[in-house]
Parts: C-alpha cells; sequence; structure tokens
C-alpha cells in the first residue's frame, strides 16, 4: 500500500537547510517549538536521518540529544518517535514491553498481530543486533499458556501465501468444533488457524463461519476466550480484516472515555503516518461518525496537538 501515509518526502529538502534552522531553533533563551514541529512532521523518516546526520557534521553534537533537552513530556516523546528510524522504533518498542517494569502485553499484541511477515523477520534480526537476545526467548520468558504459544507463532512469521481453497470451509467448521459446538474451548485449533493463514485466506474463513455459526467470529472469540489470549486473537483477527480499521478503533480507544491514553496516541501516529494514516482516517470516518482530526483537537493540546494535527495531515 505504497503512498497511504500522510506524510511524504519533502520535495525542496536540503539537509544542511533544516539542520541550520533546527540548531537555530534550540540555541540561546528559550526554544522554537513551532519551527521544530513544522518542520520535522513535514520530512520523511530518511530525511530525518539525513537531517540528523548533517546536525552531527556541522555541529558536532546528536540532533536527538539537544531535542530532548530542550523538549519535554508527551511532546518530547512524540518528536523523538519521529526521529527514530520505523525498524528501531518497533525494536525499543518491544524491548520495554518485555523488560520494563511487568510486561505490556498491549504492546506486543499491536506489533505482531499487525506487521507483516517480512517486517517481523527484519524486527527480530534487529533485535538480535542490538540486544544480542533473541525476541522469542525475551517474549515467551514473560509470558505464558495459550497467549505465549500464539505469540510464538507470530514470531514464526510463516503464514501460509494466497487462499487454500480446499480449506476454507474445513477451517470454519474446525473453528466452530474447537469453540462454540462444545462445552469448554480448543484454544490450540484458534492459535493455529488464526496464525499460520494468510490475512485473505482468513477473510474467507469468516465468512464461511458465520453462515456455519451464525456468529461473526470476534464474538465467539470474546465468548470463549478471555485475557491476553482473547486480546490477540481479537487483534489478529482485526488484523486480517482490515489493517487500518484495527488502528482506526485502536486510536478511538486511546482518546475516548475519561483521560487519553497518550502512549498508544503517540505509537500508532508515529509508525503509521507513512505507511496507512490515510486509509486509518477514512476507517475512523466511518467507523465513529467523527474525524481522526476532530478527535485528536478536542483531546490534546499546546505543541502536542499541534504536532499530531499535523501528521494527521487534515481533516475528513
Amino acid at each position: 500500500m505504497a503512498g497511504r501515509g500522510t506524510v511524504k518526502p519533502h520535495a525542496g529538502f536540503n539537509a544542511s537547510d533544516d539542520a541550520g534552522a533546527l540548531h537555530k531553533a534550540m540555541k540561546g533563551l528559550g526554544t522554537d517549538e513551532d519551527t521544530i514541529l513544522q518542520l520535522l512532521t513535514a520530512r520523511s523518516n530518511n530525511q530525518r536521518q539525513e537531517i540528523k546526520a548533517t546536525y552531527k557534521t556541522l555541529f558536532g553534537k546528536d540532533l536527538v540529544d539537544d531535542l530532548k533537552s530542550e523538549l519535554g513530556g508527551k511532546f518530547e516523546t512524540l518528536i523523538v518517535g519521529l526521529m527514530t528510524p520505523p525498524l528501531a522504533y518497533d525494536v525499543e518498542l518491544l524491548r520495554n514491553s518485555i523488560k520494563g517494569a511487568g510486561t505490556d502485553e498491549k504492546v506486543l499484541i499491536e506489533v505482531l498481530a499487525s506487521r507483516t511477515a517480512n517486517q517481523v523477520r527484519e524486527i527480530k534480526a534487529a533485535y538480535k543486533q542490538e540486544h544480542d537476545d533473541d525476541l522469542e526467548e525475551d517474549v515467551t520468558g514473560d509470558t505464558g499458556g495459550h497467549f505465549k504459544r500464539m505469540l510464538v507463532i507470530l514470531l514464526q512469521a510463516s503464514r501460509q501465501q494466497g487462499v487454500q481453497e480446499g480449506n476454507i470451509e474445513s477451517d470454519a467448521k474446525t473453528l466452530f468444533a474447537a469453540g462454540e459446538s462444545k462445552f469448554g474451548t480448543d484454544e490450540e485449533q484458534f492459535i493455529s488457524i488464526l496464525g499460520n493463514r494468510s490475512a485473505e485466506h482468513l477473510r474467507k474463513v469468516f465468512q464461511a463461519y458465520m453462515k456455519i455459526s451464525g456468529y461473526e467470529i470476534e464474538e465467539s472469540i470474546k465468548r470463549e476466550t478471555s485475557g491476553n489470549l482473547e486480546e490477540v486473537l481479537l487483534a489478529v483477527v482485526k488484523c486480517a480484516r482490515s489493517v487500518p480499521a484495527y488502528f482506526a478503533e485502536m486510536l478511538y480507544k486511546a482518546m475516548k472515555g475519561a483521560g487519553t491514553d497518550d502512549q498508544t496516541l503517540i505509537r500508532i501516529m508515529v509508525t503509521r503516518s507513512e505507511v496507512d494514516l490515510l486509509d486509518i482516517r477514512t476507517e475512523f470516518r466511518r467507523l465513529f461518525a467523527t474525524s481522526l482530526h476532530a478527535t485528536i483537537k478536542g483531546d490534546t493540546s499546546g505543541d502536542y496537538r499541534k504536532a499530531l494535527l499535523l501528521l494527521c495531515g487534515g481533516d475528513d
């Protein structure tokens, strides 16, 4: 899905000019936050990496360190996220979700359910290189039971390609037999089918499942499983149906109700701004009858809000 991001490479890009502008925005008394956020949200990640390299050459300092010392709070977290290469950002998300105090299952689920098989393989290799640890071992050491089994399957990143026409009906029947039609649940069948089939195959299985059982697969998962296993299975199903719709729902949940889940908001806006944020906006509008732009505007403030709205790239 090329070109479905809201952030595109800047046409008249000049790394030295940008590095100079950022340096000027941070030197002396006070910080010109506006220049920083206007400039960085209007550059692609590759361009930001060039600016970072040029900044080091011109001023002998690390741009990210300088930004950290000048900015604060959620705004700083957002800007530092934008300055991180996407692969390194994913590695850091997973590392922090495992190595912090307690395990942040939410982040583990989001990243492993929504990234492509190729991306998962790259993340594993980069994780090994960066931390000299095996991502799978770290994940399994930190989780348990059926939830762990599902994460391990997602980490294998070996989903079948395409649609196995001959298996659609039997997969749907197997899922029905594993849940709705028996007392107790055979979680292994859910894990195996949802973890190993392609998204396009699963979409057909979900249709067949609906015909056989009279239920959407999501309803059955909610009835038959609970806790982290339920969360990861639902995430996989939603991503198989539509990754942008999955993220639209995550963004909505992060902002509705009391208090904002800023970590989730920042994470999704950073990771999807060059991938499919235009599609996420469309789905958001369709699902929640309001725009992502309006929701961010009503839920955030200050430079943080300004930067998020620039990343959002327009109102629907």
